[in-house]
């Protein structure tokens, strides 16, 4: 790695460059570059957060306010961790505000992921025909909030990784309204890409409002953003159209 020295004034670019090693791509080296010059990388690590998707739910919750004290908050897809972290403080879930009240926050991933303080973690598919009941038996009762960060494996293909995060999200949409509590939140990520319009009916259905959000930790070349639907309008509105 090297240093672009720059003339005048003795200042330097401090940008990091990341040499292309022998075998290694060149898109590699560019996703690599890229990590060690991108400042919520460096925030994340310096601060203890699993990744820069943390200031992500930050950044959305310090504009909606889902996460409160005492809330009960289930984590779709959360490896490696940094969503739960941040919930985890905000929830009080460790209960070190002693004035305020104690929240859960449970994180389930199809694959293993390192304990987090404050936090239950469980190694779970939610598409399994059990799992609402699981996750609802873990928290005693209903979530206060969703969350999902998941994204399908990219294929290369836009309109196709487009289609896979919206049936993902559709899925956990899905099990949301299994689980949440009346005026309860959901939040995903989605890719922009037309196919949502579905997704976002049904969530102006039920929820009392939908929101669409680009935080500013979301990289601005990316396509993604995120839906945070408040006010879930319950599981009768569910039965009286099955």
């Amino acid at each position: 790695m090297t240093e672009k020295k720059t003339s005048g004034r003795g200042q330097r670019d401090l940008r990091v460059r990341v040499k292309t090693a022998k075998g290694r791509k060149l898109s590699s080296t560019l996703w690599l570059e890229r990590q060690l010059n991108d400042p919520y990388v460096v925030r994340a690590k310096k601060e203890g957060f699993r990744g820069r998707a943390a200031y992500k739910i930050a950044e959305l919750d310090d504009k909606y306010h889902f996460l409160v004290p005492g809330a009960r908050v289930v984590d779709l897809g959360c490896a490696p961790g940094g969503w739960c972290q941040i919930a985890v403080e905000r929830v009080n879930a460790l209960g070190q505000n002693p004035k305020k009240p104690v929240g859960t926050v449970l994180g389930v991933d199809l694959q293993e992921v390192e304990p987090i303080s404050g936090a239950q973690i469980h190694q779970l598919d939610f598409l399994a025909e059990e799992a609402d009941s699981l996750v609802k038996g873990w928290l005693g009762g209903k979530a206060d909030v969703v969350m999902s960060d998941m994204a399908a494996s990219a294929s290369g293909h836009k309109s196709t990784d487009h289609l896979r995060i919206i049936a993902l999200v559709e899925a956990a949409l899905e099990f949301a309204f299994d689980v949440l509590d009346e005026d309860g939140t959901f939040v995903a990520k989605v890719l922009a890409g037309g196919a949502e319009i579905g997704m976002q009916n049904l969530l102006k259905k039920h929820f009392k409002k939908v929101a669409n959000v680009k935080p500013p930790a979301s990289r601005t070349d990316s396509s993604e953003k995120f839906v945070v639907a408040t006010g879930f309008r319950g599981r009768d509105l569910r039965k009286a159209e099955e």
